[in-house]
């Protein structure tokens, strides 16, 4: 990969306010035909929590632990950060950079995970802004990292700490956000999920019991989407007479909203009412180990095809243009 002169933090992007909630649900869902009532139905998510989704507030302190980190390790690269669905969008960051005279960045990208709307959605939103702003900077995004030890570690050591706290025959229960089956990509990521979650089983707790499900689907309701759904599994979890869940959110780079609400409060309240031990793993977040990874892929060599946890095969360090494409 060439040099870089910059990093960019690209992320989803979140509302601060309750003003912001409709206009970047609206955002998000731009094209998708989804009625309003289904808008302000997961507005009220964000209304729960004051209008503010963690997410940003999550970026703001990523970047600046990513920056304290390239400066104890003498990496002399500015940090920027932009979004895809709300402030700072995308195309003003890459403005900012424009203006600072970066030439070229590489992108750290909060999305761990092969398919469309993982990894090639991020692509396209690069390639849309820098049509937007003359003299743009070249952006490299970052490999996809599900696979590398600072992305899978913190789990480990979460999953370790949370069946310490539950009784004997807790399960791990591990969560990813579902994605419509007609997804380009969406077999390599439920198979990266699988790799992921088996790697963590491993190394926290050899032998114990497991399973991947999925979440916060938002589709409508005949196109089918990856399952089951980590609700009506707790259920039949429970029904078999399972004692204790370790939910282990591996879909997830930061305990944004669909963490805090769809875990923290739907799943939680749930297991609650079952009377089912529940314990949810934190996210990376701003674990030392995450924080490290993006100085850790700007120094890896370029062309080397990297490592999968399991059986999958090493996958290339950069996507090929047509991959996880729509086609309509």
């Amino acid at each position: 990969m060439p040099s870089h002169d910059a990093l960019l933090l690209l992320s989803f992007g979140g509302p601060e306010g309750p003003d912001d909630v409709l206009p970047f649900l609206r955002n998000v869902t731009r094209g998708r035909n989804v009625p309003d009532e289904r808008l302000a139905a997961v507005a009220e998510h964000y209304h729960r929590f004051g209008g503010v989704s963690p997410i940003n507030g999550q970026c703001r302190a990523l970047k600046a632990a990513i920056e304290a980190d390239f400066a104890a390790h003498g990496v002399d690269l500015p940090v920027y950060w932009g979004n895809r669905n709300w402030t700072p969008y995308l195309a003003d960051t890459l403005r900012e950079m424009a203006a600072d005279g970066v030439r070229r960045a590489a992108a750290f990208v909060t999305s761990a995970y092969s398919c469309y709307s993982c990894c090639r959605q991020y692509l396209d939103d690069i390639d849309r802004a820098r049509a937007e702003v003359p003299g743009a900077p070249e952006i490299d995004k970052l490999r996809v990292y599900c696979g590398h030890p600072g992305f899978v570690e913190p789990f480990v050591e979460g999953a370790r700490a949370a069946l310490a706290e539950l009784p004997a025959g807790a399960r791990l229960v591990f969560t990813a956000h579902s994605v419509p089956l007609d997804q380009p990509g969406r077999q390599r990521y439920a198979a990266e999920l699988a790799a992921v979650a088996r790697t963590v089983v491993e190394r926290a707790a050899p032998g114990a019991p497991w399973d991947l499900v999925y979440q916060s689907r938002s589709g409508p309701p005949a196109q089918p989407w990856l399952e089951p759904d980590v609700l009506d599994h707790l259920g039949k979890l429970h029904a078999a007479g399972t004692p204790a869940v370790a939910v282990v959110p591996i879909g997830f780079v930061s305990d944004h909203m669909e963490v805090k609400y769809d875990l923290d409060v739907e799943a939680a309240e749930l297991a609650a009412r079952l009377g089912l031990a529940f314990r949810r793993v934190p996210t990376p977040g701003t674990h030392p180990r995450f924080v490290a990874l993006a100085r850790e892929l700007l120094a890896e060599p370029p062309g080397v095809p990297r490592s999968v946890p399991g059986t999958l095969p090493p996958r290339p360090d950069s996507c090929s243009p047509g991959c996880c494409r729509r086609t309509s």
